[in-house]
């Protein structure tokens, strides 16, 4: 592990995160434009745990409704079935579809409960000063960002549904429900949450900064 003297940030440098030029700064508050691009330089992402937070609680609110309200209308022979997403799965178990049931459980559960999880976690590593295993903790934040690009899985499930149903001749009928809009908001605001936190933070306290 570096020591603080060996930092970019203890002799004065930081990196512009647009072009990669490193740039000289006057102290560790000061903040400045790039000399090549004109980005705005900054020693951290500024105000990155309140916007975090601000994401991450309102994804924990409205991770209630997109598990409590239906997530899809199924209207089949002039007969109406409202599922949930615990519905659904358990629908798909009974119609012998185990494996899908499975993915959708994995998809629409399980990662962004994850993700909730773990980005609370960070942010309370960041703001309680846990000393122990920072890079624990970095790769918790790398898995963060890699599994956000697969949480909109059981929304691309149900627009291939109502496709496939649409083409079928207008037997059956499938409408995505209240719960989906918001399933699909709770996967928008972790992908932010995520990207707005400072993963820099997180070894801030190991320099003493």
């Amino acid at each position: 592990m570096k020591t603080p003297e060996q930092t970019a940030l203890a002799q004065h440098l930081l990196r512009c995160p647009i072009c990669g030029h490193l740039c000289k700064l006057l102290n560790r508050r000061h903040a400045r434009l790039c000399p090549l691009c004109g980005e705005p330089l900054h020693v951290r992402r500024p105000h990155s745990l309140q916007q975090t937070w601000a994401l991450l609680l309102s994804s924990y609110v409205l991770y209630i409704p997109a598990n409590i309200f239906p997530i899809m209308t199924v209207t089949q022979l002039g007969m109406t079935e409202r599922h949930t997403i615990i519905g659904g799965i358990i629908a798909l178990v009974e119609k012998d579809m185990a494996p899908i049931a499975v993915l959708v459980f994995i998809a629409s559960i399980v990662v962004p409960l994850l993700k909730l999880i773990g980005l609370s976690l960070l942010l309370l590593n960041v703001q309680l000063r846990w000393q122990a295993r920072p890079h624990l903790w970095m790769r918790i934040y790398r898995l963060i960002v890699f599994v956000g690009r697969w949480s909109m899985l059981d929304i691309f499930m149900i627009s291939i549904l109502v496709a496939v149903v649409d083409l079928s001749g207008g037997v059956s009928q499938v409408i995505a429900g209240s719960a989906a809009t918001a399933f699909a908001a709770v996967v928008v605001l972790t992908m932010l949450a995520a990207k707005s936190f400072d993963p820099r933070l997180i070894w801030d306290k190991q320099h003493k900064l």
